[in-house]
């Protein structure tokens, strides 16, 4: 049995763009671990993870073969607070446990680094996002502070949107 090939990440391309719109539109349809709509279309996602503002940064995870997940990453916000920068990641469903969503944070973690950032912040962490908050500590980041109740799952439960944290 011969070993899986290693993710990779590597810069989006537009021939990228189906495959991660489909990771897209099945990780937001299910409502549950990602604070986008859940009707959202596919023009708005694509203005969304393609705008990354003018130091930010979209980029896939392969593994020898289709896109597996995606990132998008740029400042928190502009001004007094350019030097914190954000990140979002999606991995496809069949992708799930095999490396992929880390292997797309310290990709984004580097990244921030080599670009000058001081910090990373992600504003909406959905607190039934555990395998996501887990990989996150391991890394570093620390919840600094929950909203509560922020994020209604399809099932109508509310539920907490965790801020996390992280000093490069």
């Amino acid at each position: 049995m011969s070993e899986p090939d290693a993710v990779v990440v590597r810069e989006l391309v537009e021939a990228d763009w189906p495959q991660v719109w489909s990771i897209i539109e099945q990780v937001v349809r299910a409502g549950d671990t990602f604070p986008f709509p859940t009707d959202l279309s596919e023009t708005v996602a694509r203005e969304i993870w393609l705008d990354n503002g003018p130091a930010g940064r979209a980029s896939v995870a392969t593994s020898g073969g289709p896109v597996l997940g995606a990132g998008k990453m740029g400042r928190n916000r502009p001004g007094p607070g350019a030097h914190v920068a954000t990140a979002s990641y999606l991995v496809g469903q069949t992708a799930r446990g095999r490396g992929v969503g880390r292997a797309l944070v310290v990709d984004s973690l580097v990244w921030a680094q080599r670009a000058g950032y001081a910090a990373m912040q992600f504003n909406a962490v959905v607190d039934t996002n555990r395998a996501a908050i887990h990989l996150y500590e391991s890394l570093g980041f620390a919840v600094i502070g929950t909203v509560p109740r922020a994020h209604e799952l399809p099932t109508g439960e509310r539920v907490g949107l965790s801020i996390m944290h992280i000093e490069l």
